[in-house]
């Protein structure tokens, strides 16, 4: 009996070839132009780097947690189309990174962010020893946030954050298994398992909604106050904290196989689904006020690659329901929020940084946004490499 997930695959493989190929010639152009960045945004139409949008040169914030994205953007292309291009653009962006190395008070939790999909997957493509170091080192760091006794990784630096974390970090912590099979240390899977055990109790609510920012207890990992964070209020549903949860967690299942983080995942992406507004993309909270509508485009393409992944690994007969829903985000995401335009570098806009914050802030492209959205887009071509 035939596959359900690829029959759905061929039945959208021209709208998925028709939207390759835009990709592909927008960032034939932008590979060169922004060679030299690690965008963040773009302003009048130009990819630029988080200091104020005014294009600055990419030593500025370099620690911003967002500057792998460019990279890993670059290397999905690469192993896309297996143009050189792509390569070096990559390549150059992740020496850049290395000025961050050198500020090691301003690191984070975000470091899988910043080199996991940038020199990570340089090391896995070529075998590079730089490379390797580059992403092993931040894999040290990372571990180097693990709260033994409260089984966390703390998100932040400053003495009122030893015991802050974030769903965020469900993304970071695919660093930490790449790093425990390669070097065969187990300790790095083991810290990793223990951040996410303890983020299923303290930021996933039963009903599948997910808090941001929670305040642990440092000796047992015991929830002391959570926060709205970048959600609308304490107690509301930010959707991109979903999308990381949504993700996460079904990365965390295909790197142990452990069946409670594919249940989770299923959970998150149950409520983001009955949540979804009519319009397949979601807001930039589930539990905000009708007005303003604020749509956040980057929760709606990071979901849809993890809706993909659910759908590759859960039984026959429930694949179509993942996989349809993260057609239908991305195909409204490609009319109606994709500029094809070479007056933009960026290609989805309208993301949200966060629900407080001016309205520029609130409509504006976001660089994760354009990975997630090219992630999966890759993932529909069939490319079988993981970049988490």
């Amino acid at each position: 009996m035939a596959d359900i997930f690829e029959d759905i695959i061929k039945e959208n493989k021209i709208w998925t070839d028709e939207v390759w190929g835009k990709i592909n010639r927008k960032l034939k152009r932008v590979s060169v132009s922004a060679y030299d960045k690690l965008p963040f945004t773009s302003k009048n139409g130009i990819y630029c780097n988080y200091d104020k949008y005014t294009g600055e040169e990419s030593d500025k914030n370099i620690c911003w947690w967002t500057n792998g994205f460019w990279p890993g953007l670059m290397w999905l292309m690469y192993v896309g189309s297996k143009d050189d291009q792509y390569r070096a653009a990559a390549e150059h962006a992740e020496e850049l990174l290395d000025k961050a190395f050198e500020i090691y008070d301003l690191l984070h939790h975000d470091v899988g962010f910043m080199w996991h999909i940038s020199a990570g997957i340089n090391y896995r493509l070529f075998g590079g020893h730089k490379s390797k170091v580059r992403a092993l080192h931040a894999a040290d760091i990372l571990a180097a946030r693990f709260n033994s006794r409260g089984k966390f990784i703390r998100a932040w630096n400053g003495r009122n954050n030893k015991g802050r974390v974030i769903i965020d970090c469900m993304m970071n912590i695919n660093l930490l298994y790449w790093a425990s099979r390669e070097t065969g240390d187990p300790r790095y899977k083991y810290a990793a398992l223990s951040h996410a055990d303890t983020t299923m109790r303290s930021h996933l609510r039963p009903d599948g909604s997910v808090r941001h920012i929670v305040d642990l207890d440092l000796e047992t990992g015991e929830p002391i106050e959570a926060f709205g964070g970048q959600g609308y209020a304490l107690g509301s549903s930010w959707s991109r904290g979903q999308s990381w949860a949504l993700y996460g967690y079904v990365l965390s299942y295909i790197h142990t196989g452990k069946q409670e983080y594919l249940d989770a995942a299923k959970s998150v992406a149950h409520y983001f689904l009955a949540n979804l507004s009519e319009y397949s993309v979601p807001l930039c909270d589930f539990r905000a006020p009708e007005m303003p509508v604020i749509y956040d485009s980057s929760a709606g393409a990071c979901a849809a690659c993890g809706l993909i992944e659910i759908a590759r690994n859960v039984p026959k007969y429930e694949q179509a329901l993942y996989l349809k829903a993260a057609l239908r985000i991305l195909k409204t995401l490609e009319k109606d929020f994709c500029d094809w335009s070479d007056k933009e570098e960026s290609i989805v806009q309208k993301g949200a940084g966060a629900y407080h914050t001016s309205d520029e802030d609130r409509e504006l492209p976001l660089i994760y946004g354009d990975y997630f959205f090219v992630e999966a887009i890759y993932k529909l071509k069939g490319f079988d490499m993981l970049f988490w």
